[in-house]
C-alpha cells in the first residue's frame, strides 16, 4: 500500500534505427542466430514475410504451450500458425529456426511516463530504445505532455519512429496545488466537464486522476466520465476511499493507493489522522515520526473481513489493479537489502536523470533508522500479500512499473515486476498474462493484440528459456518482433550500446 500522502512525499517529481533483415532468402533456407544478419535502416521497406519455425508457442490465450510450431507473419500481422511439419511457408519468406526457443506476445507496461523524467532530450533517445530492447511493444502513458504524446504517436504510426504502441492520458486532473506536472486543476463540476471533454477531443485515450483532488471534484470527474463513456484511472485521492472510487467507476487503481487503508478495521479514523498529521505541523523530524506512527497503525489495523469486502467490490465493479510493486520496492520502501543505487543498469540512465534519482534517495533516507527500514519492509510485505489475495479472489491484476520513477529502469523493470507478481502469489502464466492478454483486454484491443493468434498484430518476443518454468526467463530475450519486423539479439545489443553512450553524454 502506498497511502496518498506518503506517495506524494516519496514519489513527488515532475511528471512534467535498427530494423530488418535485408537478405530475402528463397524457399525454406534457415537463418540461425549465430549467423551475422545484415541490418538496414528502419525506413526501408520491411520484408514481405517472416516465418519463425520449430518454436514452443506460449500464446497467452489460456492454452497449454505448443511445441515445434511455426508462426508465419505477413503485412505486420500473424498470418498463420501451425505445426512446423505441416504448415507450408510461401517462397521468398525469411525463415528463423527457433528450435529450443519460446515465443510469447510482446510485453505491455501499463504505467509509464514518456515525458515525465526530466530527460535531457526526450523519450526518443532515452526511454523508447530501452523499452524496445527489453521487449516492451505497448505502453500506457499515465501522465505527460499531451502535444508531445500526440506527435510521438503520429510518428510511430507513420513509421518514422520505431517504438512501442502508446496509449495516453495527457495532463493529470488534480486539486490545488497539484502533486505533479503537467496537471489541470479541477475544483468544480464545470471545470471537470471542460477538462475531460477537452482532453478526449484532443486525442487522449483516458483520464488520469491524482491524489490531491477534493471529493467534490473527484466525483464530478467520475460523473462526466460516466456520462460521456470515458475511462478514468489513476490514484485514489486522499479524501476518497478505495471502495468509493470503485463504486464511482474508476477502472484501474495505481500503486495500491488507498487499498491497504481500505482494509483497516477503522478507515475513518485513519483518514482523520492522515490529515491531522500534516507535514507542515512541527519540525521535519516530528512530521516524519507522525508519518511512521500512521503507517504502523495502518498495518496493525488490517482486517481480513474488510479486505474481503473490498475485493468483492472490486470484482463486482471490475476495478483493475496496477500495483507497480517495483516502484514500491525501489522508491517507496527501499531498504539496505534492496538498495538499487548500485544497480549495473545505471549505465543506461542519463547522468542528469541519475543525479535527480540520487538526490531524492539521499533526502528520503536521511536520518532513517533501523526501525524505519523495518517498517518499510513490513509495508512491502503487506503490499505483496494484498496483491496475492486480490489475485486469488479474482481481482484483475496488470503489470506496470511507473517508469521513469527513481530507480525504475525503463524496460528492464517490467521483468522485475513480473517476478514480484509471482512472489506475491501469481503463477508464471498469470504474471505473463498480466503483461499481455489482460492489458489488451483492458484497453479494448484484444481483437488485435495481447495474444498470439492469427490476424493479430505481430508484436512478439522470442526467449531463450521457458518463462513458465521461471518467470525471470522473460528477460532472456533472443529477438523482438515489432509490427512484423525482426530485431534480433545483435540489433537489441546495438540499441543498448547506443543508449549507454547517450547516457554518458547527458
Amino acid at each position: 500500500m502506498m497511502p496518498g500522502r506518503h506517495l506524494s512525499q516519496i514519489n513527488r517529481r515532475a511528471e512534467s534505427a535498427p530494423g530488418r533483415l535485408d537478405r530475402r532468402l528463397p524457399g525454406r533456407t534457415l537463418l540461425v542466430f549465430s549467423v551475422s544478419i545484415i541490418i538496414c535502416s528502419c525506413s526501408s521497406p520491411p520484408p514481405p514475410s517472416l516465418a519463425i519455425t520449430h518454436v514452443t508457442l506460449i500464446d497467452a490465450t489460456g492454452a497449454a504451450p505448443k511445441t515445434d510450431m511455426t508462426v508465419f507473419i505477413a503485412d505486420e500481422k500473424i498470418a498463420a500458425i501451425g505445426p512446423s511439419k505441416a504448415l507450408l511457408i510461401p517462397r521468398r519468406t525469411t525463415t528463423l529456426d527457433a528450435t529450443g526457443k519460446f515465443l510469447i506476445p510482446g510485453l505491455v507496461d501499463m504505467h509509464v511516463h514518456l515525458t515525465g523524467a526530466g530527460e535531457p532530450t526526450g523519450s526518443r533517445e532515452f526511454i523508447l530504445p530501452l523499452l524496445l530492447a527489453y521487449g516492451i511493444t505497448t505502453v500506457r502513458d499515465m501522465g505527460g505532455d499531451l502535444d508531445s504524446l500526440i506527435g510521438l504517436r503520429h510518428e510511430i504510426e507513420d513509421g518514422q519512429v520505431q517504438a512501442p504502441r502508446i496509449f495516453f492520458a495527457g495532463p493529470y486532473l488534480d486539486g490545488n496545488p497539484p502533486f505533479f506536472q503537467p496537471s489541470l486543476v479541477v475544483a468544480n463540476a464545470a471545470e471537470a466537464a471542460d477538462d475531460v471533454n477537452s482532453l478526449i477531443s484532443r486525442g487522449a485515450d483516458f483520464i488520469k486522476v491524482q491524489s490531491n483532488l477534493s471529493r467534490d471534484a473527484y466525483f464530478a470527474i467520475a460523473a462526466v466520465c460516466r456520462r460521456e463513456h470515458v475511462t478514468f484511472v489513476g490514484h485514489v485521492p486522499d479524501r476518497v476511499t478505495a471502495a468509493e472510487a470503485s463504486d464511482a467507476g474508476q477502472k484501474s487503481i495505481e500503486h495500491l493507493t488507498g487499498v491497504l487503508r481500505a482494509c483497516s478495521n477503522d478507515e475513518p479514523l485513519l483518514i482523520r489522522k492522515q490529515f491531522a498529521a500534516g507535514p507542515k505541523k512541527g519540525t521535519t523530524g516530528q512530521s516524519r515520526d507522525r508519518e511512521l506512527a500512521w503507517q504502523s497503525e495502518l498495518l496493525e489495523s488490517y482486517s481480513g473481513e474488510q479486505a474481503a469486502a473490498l475485493m468483492a467490490k472490486f470484482i463486482r465493479n471490475q476495478t483493475w489493479q496496477v500495483a507497480t510493486l517495483i516502484l514500491l520496492r525501489n522508491d517507496a520502501y527501499p531498504t539496505p537489502e534492496t538498495d538499487p543505487s548500485r544497480d549495473p543498469r545505471r549505465k543506461y540512465i542519463p547522468l542528469q536523470v541519475l543525479a535527480n534519482w540520487e538526490r531524492g534517495a539521499r533526502d528520503r533516507d536521511k536520518g532513517a533508522t533501523p526501525q524505519e527500514f523495518a517498517l518499510r519492509t513490513s509495508l512491502m510485505q503487506a503490499s505483496l500479500r494484498i496483491v496475492g489475495k486480490m489475485n486469488a479472489a479474482g481481482v484483475p491484476i496488470m503489470a506496470g512499473t511507473d517508469t521513469t520513477a527513481p530507480y525504475v529502469f525503463p524496460g528492464a523493470s517490467l521483468h522485475e515486476e513480473l517476478a514480484l507478481l509471482v512472489q506475491a502469489g501469481l503463477t508464471p502464466i498469470q504474471a505473463l498474462e498480466a503483461a499481455t492478454k489482460l492489458p489488451a483486454e483492458f484497453l479494448g484491443k484484444l481483437k488485435t493484440q495481447g495474444t498470439i493468434e492469427e490476424g493479430k498484430f505481430a508484436d512478439l518476443l522470442l526467449l531463450d528459456a521457458d518463462p513458465l518454468a521461471d518467470i525471470h526467463n522473460t528477460a532472456l530475450i533472443r529477438a523482438v518482433i515489432l509490427r512484423g519486423k525482426l530485431l534480433d539479439r545483435n540489433v537489441l545489443d546495438e540499441l543498448l550500446a547506443k543508449e549507454e553512450n547517450f547516457a554518458k553524454a547527458h
